[in-house]
């Protein structure tokens, strides 16, 4: 019977712990890290495997070469929109994950643990900084989306254009990678409707699969986007958190500092009527 008695209030204080360390877990926080990580994973693995698909339909369809020398073509630039890929996954899992711990320094389980001291001394700076560097990030992301628009634009034109071939008989219609400044001017890389490679790269995976790359891409900037918003949104309340607690602390220091002040006159009087009564 005590053994029951015993393994129950062992449960009901495993419960109660569970419970305590859900409800400190700062769900706000939590969600956006999530629609954060899911979007940079979203652009950064398409974007990547899109910019492969340009360099092999480049290469194939309109016999651009690399340059010999160490020049800035299109093949040079896409290498280093790759390693600015890396990066920005590099520095973003960090980020979300100190974005995490703010989150939980500034919950009220850590408030409970340590008190409003250690929150309102760093947690004023430690949120205002964040809410700064988070709409830097949002405007950062904000230009990355409408770059990474622009491949969406012209791949849907391809793409329209090889999914209305049967209209375009007769037609002298050609795809030139100088209108976009792919190529330079004086080299003449074009593709007409009409001619085998342009059937050749209608027909293949890689115009296909490279478009809906870069619209993966695309929908991953967003949600980058939407997670920078969330996250402002849940540091501007931590903000007002950080704040209200710090008034309160010192409208709690100023009252017992009265109190105090209060008590030690009532035992001075007290003690001037006993001897005075002596």
């Amino acid at each position: 019977m005590e053994e029951d008695m015993d393994e129950g209030q062992t449960q009901k204080g495993c419960l109660e712990c569970c419970i305590k360390c859900l409800g400190g877990i700062p769900y706000p926080s939590l969600i956006a890290t999530i629609l954060l990580y899911a979007g940079v994973a979203l652009f950064c693995g398409c974007g990547h495997e899109a910019l492969s698909g340009t360099v092999t339909i480049l290469q194939n369809y309109f016999e651009v070469m690399r340059s010999p020398v160490d020049a800035l073509d299109v093949f040079t630039m896409i290498d280093i929109i790759k390693y600015v890929i890396y990066g920005i996954a590099s520095a973003f899992f960090v980020y979300g994950i100190l974005l995490m711990v703010e989150g939980f320094f500034t919950s009220g389980a850590i408030k409970d643990l340590y008190g409003d001291f250690k929150i309102t001394t760093c947690g004023r700076c430690v949120s205002a900084w964040f809410i700064m560097l988070t709409y830097i990030f949002m405007l950062a992301w904000l230009g990355v989306t409408a770059f990474t628009s622009l491949p969406v634009f012209i791949y849907f034109n391809i793409w329209n254009i090889c999914q209305n071939t049967t209209g375009l008989e007769g037609a002298t219609l050609c795809l030139d990678p100088r209108q976009y400044g792919i190529v330079p001017i004086a080299e003449a890389k074009t593709v007409c409707a009409g001619s085998e490679k342009f059937y050749k790269m209608c027909e293949s995976n890689e115009l296909d699969m490279t478009f809906h790359l870069f619209i993966c891409a695309l929908a991953g900037a967003g949600a980058a986007v939407i997670a920078m918003i969330h996250y402002l949104m849940v540091l501007s309340a931590n903000w007002a958190y950080v704040k209200d607690a710090c008034r309160m602390q010192k409208y709690e220091d100023i009252k017992s500092k009265e109190e105090q002040e209060l008590h030690d006159i009532h035992s001075t009087r007290s003690k001037e009527r006993l001897n005075a009564y002596t």
